[in-house]
């Protein structure tokens, strides 16, 4: 079973976000995810500045297994990224909640709006 902390929000593409009031939404990949996908060995994350919409192919992760497209729950801008976790992809194996890898700012403030709770996720990848 993965693990899924109640204080994120979720998206289908096994996404987590987590929103602050300051409207950036911090984006990483979830513990399930990342046991699907094996040891992680790439990631091709966006330029600084690039639009970001809801749904859409942000980056890439590749692990040994497969190479995964890495959609954005949210539409906004990228003000930053995990320089970290590209230059050691390997740290998401060990910890998929403590390693972000994008920061959106959202448009008109965070919202969670279309993304699943906890309870909702765990019910996603129960199935």
């Amino acid at each position: 079973m993965s693990y899924v902390p109640d204080e994120l929000r979720y998206t289908e593409d096994h996404e987590w976000v987590l929103t602050g009031g300051d409207g950036i939404a911090t984006v990483g990949i979830t513990d399930h995810a990342q046991k699907n996908l094996g040891d992680l060995v790439f990631f091709e994350l966006p330029e600084v500045g690039r639009k970001a919409e809801a749904g859409q192919p942000l980056g890439v992760v590749e692990s040994v297994k497969v190479a995964s497209d890495l959609f954005s729950p949210v539409a906004g801008e990228v003000v930053e990224v995990n320089q970290d976790a590209v230059d050691s992809p390997e740290d998401v194996n060990g910890d998929p909640y403590g390693v972000w890898l994008i920061k959106i700012r959202t448009k008109g403030g965070a919202s969670s709006n279309g993304l699943l709770d906890a309870k909702a996720y765990r019910k996603l990848i129960e199935e």
